[in-house]
């Protein structure tokens, strides 16, 4: 394709995207940090200290007093959270098969079964916020159009990056004429930020994109491996009193060593089948932590019948979730990513402008930036050796903090801060020389 082509195709697929991306990006910057937003409108449980208590109290007891305190009501799960281990929550719902939304929660004491906390069910700004940034609040619909958006992202970064070549073979990587016309410096300006932080974009569009096919993702997965599974209850009835709930979690605890149960969901609940308890378990490192294996156990045996972990297709899905949000490296890593949502808004902006610009100009696609007061080409070595550099230090810095903590967080969050240390270095010294300025009309 020749460079006016890719011209095209990077303009549409900007302006197509650009609305869709500028919600997605300001959206996010909240979600970036919805661990911390949670503990500040859900402060951490209350729990008793456990001096006196040999063991925590079984589920069962836990589950039998939720019930009392909420007798008409049906247990949809049980669950855990990581950053409280002396807390069990039970979720109870009206209806038998309950949407999440409109799920109750008691938050038990394990060691003495009092009720800590009681949360209604959520409806919470932040749920909200991700209802908009994941949906549009248009359900299936938002989630396809999100998606198409995102592969129009992708599409855009790419031609940018394949105009890069021609627009800035002739000028030092981070220069910004402006010797020549503001329009310019602020193309210059485009370009740096683009090329700097592509990488980082391709990675959180296409994370995205993925994250729209969650639902028929799960759909293919239920319709396939699940259905056989329960294909040989299909004539049973309905189960009258299920098993033990904590058996059901010391059997999965034992089919999956080393893994932690973070919830379980009840039968015949939607969060289960008709005929077992799900369990899902997570492991211990950092990256294991992100990936989950469903155990089901049947509710009338207490035996498991099958711990199988997920298909590539919804592991892809698990790692997809922390490269998407950035919310997995602690507080340096969401301050990193923050920026580089910020850098993308700038990107969107400029490009935008700039597009503006030409068609009030009423102008064929400029050549202005090929064109060079330089007679010769720079080589190609030099003209990529900096954006290779950048795209593989991103890219060490988005998988190391998934590898480990410690160390392994340190090198994530430098390789990380090299881009946006590079952007400010060249925009400090263009706005030293005057040349940051609105483009001419």
């Amino acid at each position: 394709m020749s460079v006016r082509a890719w011209q095209r195709v990077h303009t549409w697929t900007s302006v197509a995207s650009t609305a869709f991306l500028l919600v997605s990006c300001l959206t996010g910057l909240p979600l970036i940090f919805h661990d911390e937003i949670d503990t500040v409108l859900a402060p951490p449980v209350p729990s008793t200290p456990h001096a006196g208590a040999p063991t925590p109290l079984a589920i069962d007891a836990i589950v039998a007093r939720a019930q009392q305190d909420r007798p008409n009501e049906h247990v949809q799960f049980v669950f855990w959270d990581d950053r409280e281990p002396d807390v069990i929550g039970v979720g109870l719902a009206t209806a038998v098969d309950a949407p999440l939304e409109d799920v109750h929660r008691l938050m038990f004491d394990r060691w003495t079964g009092a009720v800590a906390v009681d949360r209604p069910p959520q409806n919470r700004w932040i749920d909200r916020l991700l209802d908009l940034h994941s949906t549009l609040f248009a359900g299936a619909a938002g989630e396809a159009l999100l998606g198409l958006a995102g592969l129009a992202i992708v599409l855009a970064v790419v031609s940018g990056v394949i105009l890069y070549g021609p627009f800035m073979r002739r000028v030092d990587f981070g220069g910004i004429r402006a010797d020549r016309s503001r329009r310019l410096a602020w193309l210059d300006l485009h370009n740096l930020v683009g090329i700097t932080t592509a990488a980082w974009l391709i990675v959180v569009a296409a994370t995205g994109f993925v994250n729209t096919l969650e639902a028929p993702l799960f759909a293919a997965w239920q319709g396939t491996e699940v259905d056989r599974l329960l294909a040989p209850y299909a004539n049973q009835p309905a189960l009258a009193t299920p098993s033990s709930p904590q058996a059901a979690v010391d059997a999965a605890r034992r089919a999956l060593p080393g893994m932690t149960p973070t919830s379980e969901g009840f039968p015949p609940s939607r969060f289960a089948t008709p005929r077992h308890y799900l369990i899902w378990m997570h492991g211990a490192t950092p990256l294991t932590a992100h990936l989950f294996t469903p155990v089901l156990v049947d509710a009338a045996t207490g035996q498991v019948a099958s711990a199988r972990g997920l298909p590539w297709y919804l592991r892809a899905l698990e790692l997809s979730r922390p490269l998407h949000f950035g919310d997995y490296g602690s507080w340096p890593l969401k301050m990193l990513w923050t920026v580089l949502d910020l850098a993308t808004i700038a990107v969107l902006t400029t490009g935008l402008w700039l597009w503006v610009w030409r068609r009030r100009r009423h102008q064929r696609p400029s050549t202005e930036a090929i064109r060079s007061p330089r007679s010769a080409s720079r080589a190609e070595g030099p003209l990529w050796r900096m954006p290779i550099v950048l795209a593989a230090t991103i890219a060490v810095g988005l998988v190391s903090a998934l590898l480990g903590d410690g160390l392994w967080d340190v090198l994530s969050w430098l390789c990380l801060a090299a881009p946006v240390v590079i952007v400010m270095r060249h925009i400090g010294r263009a706005a030293d020389a005057g040349s940051m300025r609105t483009p001419d009309r």
